[in-house]
């Protein structure tokens, strides 16, 4: 508004200066004074808004508009550059630009006149009090369909996020195939569907886990028990003499040492899951492990005439009865399964990022649609999830493998030309 005003101002002032050198031009062609009265009367009476006072020095009119009496001027007049004195002056509830100035006439020898000119400014208030009520409806209705335009667009901008509530509210332990539409949403929220999905695969495979677990649990202790059970229950049916429960109580025991195995490899297993630290670090030799081991596997190997060597050397730097548990275990896999007169190697090697340790075995190939599953708890190859002359609950791949990744290593199997090969990669 205050450009307006300055921009009225400034109309105003050029005005004025027409209006100046129409009145000037008047005085220098009038004959008479009233002849000068009838020019300025034809010329200016008609102008609505505008107003002139002509006096000479005596202070007497010449040409004075019709209701017009000059009103007192505001402090500060402003000097023009084409003339005259432009003033802002306040009188009667209206204000005026005016400007003053002096010119002579043409006729006798009469001096120079006073000449005041003036415009109303009530239409420039009238124009800007109607722009500012026009703005303020604008303002009004834009901030209106702004707000509802705003409203829309969250609301259309967030479908995408109402969309994955949606899908994530119907996510059950029953039904967790659900995912997040990464293709049908914003780019700015794809990462995070993305982000949700890949967390969904993980809470799915997971679960698929652990219900796959606690299906094998139940069927692993299902057996023990109920042996014991029926055992007791067979005895407890009549006396017996003391040989008799004696013999009874020893199976018993035997059971309950394989029940107490199974609960402690699970209680390992899920400790290690859980990124349990290794409890003691150091350097050690895995040749010195190795030939440890082969001490107290030589029996088993004497009596099914399995020849054991080993090759090599690794530094590891790890928890040694960790190490040699899980050594133990594929130790005592690969004489389980290997034919008499057969052969188990276990060859190790430093590189330079790792030490690597193998345990190879003779024997039958196993079939390529197996190996992945080898390292799943309670899996077995044999589908009576039974292997003859065995007592183990099919754990002990599963807590190799933990123990590894402990380490941070990586472990893999492979069976082909006849020989079974489980290969340890421990970092330095």
């Amino acid at each position: 508004m205050a450009a307006a005003d300055r921009h009225f101002v400034d109309l105003d002032r050029m005005a004025l200066k027409d209006k100046k050198h129409l009145i000037e031009d008047i005085l220098a062609r009038a004959n008479s004074a009233d002849d000068a009265r009838s020019r300025l009367n034809e010329s200016l009476s008609h102008h609505h808004g505008l107003f002139v006072l002509v006096k000479d020095l005596q202070g007497e009119t010449l040409f004075q508009s019709e209701g017009f009496s000059p009103p007192e001027s505001r402090p500060g007049p402003e000097s023009d550059k084409g003339g005259g004195v432009f003033q802002v002056r306040e009188g009667g509830g209206s204000e005026l630009h005016t400007l003053s100035f002096q010119a002579g006439p043409k006729y006798g020898q009469a001096a120079s006149f006073d000449i005041t000119v003036a415009i109303d400014t009530e239409h420039h208030r009238q124009f800007l009090s109607e722009l500012r009520r026009s703005l303020a409806i604008y303002a009004l209705v834009a901030t209106l369909v702004s707000g509802l335009l705003g409203w829309l667009a969250a609301h259309q901008g967030m479908a995408p996020l109402r969309a994955m509530k949606t899908r994530a509210a119907g996510v059950t332990g029953q039904q967790m195939e659900v995912r997040m539409p990464v293709e049908s949403v914003p780019i700015e929220m794809a990462d995070l569907a993305r982000e949700l999905n890949q967390m969904l695969d993980r809470l799915q495979k997971d679960f698929r886990r652990l219900s796959e677990f606690s299906s094998d649990l139940a069927h692993e202790l299902r057996t023990p028990i109920s042996n014991l059970l029926t055992q007791t229950q067979v005895t407890l049916s009549a006396r017996r003499d003391a040989g008799t429960y004696r013999d009874i109580l020893a199976s018993n025991a035997e059971e309950l040492q394989r029940l107490a195995r199974m609960v402690s490899d699970m209680l390992f297993l899920a400790k290690t899951e859980r990124g349990v630290d290794l409890p003691n670090k150091e350097h050690f030799s895995a040749a010195q492990e190795v030939r440890a081991l082969l001490e107290f596997y030589d029996a088993v190997a004497e009596e099914k005439r399995i020849q054991l060597s080993t090759h090599g050397d690794a530094a590891i730097r790890g928890d040694r009865l960790m190490f040699r548990r899980a050594l133990s275990n594929l130790l005592s896999n690969a004489l389980r399964h290997t034919p008499d007169g057969g052969e188990v190697r276990i060859v190790m090697a430093d590189t330079s990022q790792a030490a690597e340790v193998a345990v190879e075995n003779t024997g039958p190939e196993i079939d390529p649609r197996v190996l992945p599953r080898l390292f799943d708890r309670f899996y077995r190859a044999d589908p009576a999830r039974s292997h003859p002359g065995s007592d183990g609950a099919g754990l002990g791949l599963s807590i190799t493998k933990a123990i590894v990744e402990a380490h941070g290593g990586t472990i893999k199997a492979g069976s082909e030309h006849g020989r079974t090969r489980f290969s340890l990669t421990l970092p330095r």
